[in-house]
């Protein structure tokens, strides 16, 4: 009898802890109970998301994530949603997913199979290629250049790794120098105290077209690792993703995506009007033309 107590006990206690994980996930419960909602932006992650300062971000993706809530708005029947900014680093952009502190994390963040045990991603949105920013008269022109170098990474980016396990990095050997954040470490080329910069392509030309004199700088070297970015959500809410990735996917398919790219990589944008000048990349447009959310490792099988 007491066996089947503790049975009966445990079992209980399970389905309670199952609900309440169900509950934890349930963004669209917790949108519609609060109105309001709170997506990650980040400061300075190119065309991708930045800040205009005063509490106002923009980009790509922060239009894209824009265009996902006023649909949820109206699935919910809300007839109005206050959206919170919540700017996030790429140290504590997954922890504040996790916890529930962002309900949509809207940045620059690489879809890969380790990110995907702790937090899920929309349906590819961008294909990055991995490259090296440095001063244009540093001559540098290819990762074995950077032997005995300085280089510039941001803390909680996978971008140094990628480039120590490039096979064209065999035998160089870096000082590894590390941004509090992107403008930080772009910083840190800008003002000599590291030679190269190693970060997302569409991240460096846009903080080389924001810089005080654009042509000091360019990007040179070898693709050092092709990254899906995507969107980020909460693991296991199937139905919060469905929301998202249906709003994506009506855009690829209509050309919307293709126009809201095109505003804020092709067009002059602020604060000082000028184009970061990146066209979609066949990668992109082949992410648009099917839309998955393969993580990383796939795009690197032969």
């Amino acid at each position: 009898m007491k066996k089947s107590l503790l049975v009966l006990a445990a079992t209980a206690s399970l389905a309670a802890a199952g609900a309440a994980q169900a509950q934890a996930n349930d963004t669209l419960k917790k949108i519609k109970d609060s109105g309001a909602v709170t997506m990650g932006v980040r400061e300075s992650s190119g065309g991708l998301s930045f800040t205009l300062g005063d509490g106002k971000y923009v980009g790509f993706h922060v239009e894209l994530c824009q265009h996902v809530l006023a649909d949820v708005q109206k699935q919910l029947g809300l007839p109005k949603l206050e959206i919170k900014y919540q700017p996030v680093t790429s140290q504590n952009r997954i922890p504040l997913v996790q916890n529930g502190t962002v309900d949509i994390e809207c940045g620059s963040t690489t879809n890969n199979a380790t990110r995907q045990k702790d937090v899920a991603f929309a349906v590819t949105t961008y294909v990055e290629e991995v490259r090296i920013a440095v001063k244009a008269n540093s001559g540098i022109t290819s990762i074995g250049q950077l032997n005995g170098r300085k280089v510039a990474t941001t803390t909680g980016t996978t971008s140094v790794q990628t480039l120590r396990k490039n096979e064209r990095a065999t035998g160089v050997n870096f000082e590894e120098v590390f941004g509090k954040d992107h403008a930080d470490s772009f910083l840190l080329v800008e003002s000599g105290r590291a030679d190269a910069f190693v970060m997302d392509g569409q991240i460096l030309a846009g903080l080389i077209s924001k810089s005080k004199n654009p042509n000091d700088f360019k990007i040179v070297g070898e693709v050092l690792s092709v990254e899906p970015i995507a969107i980020m959500i909460r693991k296991d809410d199937p139905v919060f993703k469905k929301a998202v990735d249906a709003t994506l996917i009506g855009m690829m398919k209509s050309g919307e995506m293709a126009k809201i790219y095109d505003k804020w990589f092709m067009q002059p944008i602020p604060p000082s009007n000028t184009k970061i000048g990146l066209p979609a990349s066949e990668a992109t447009k082949a992410a648009w033309a099917n839309p998955n959310d393969k993580p990383m490792e796939d795009y690197a099988k032969k």
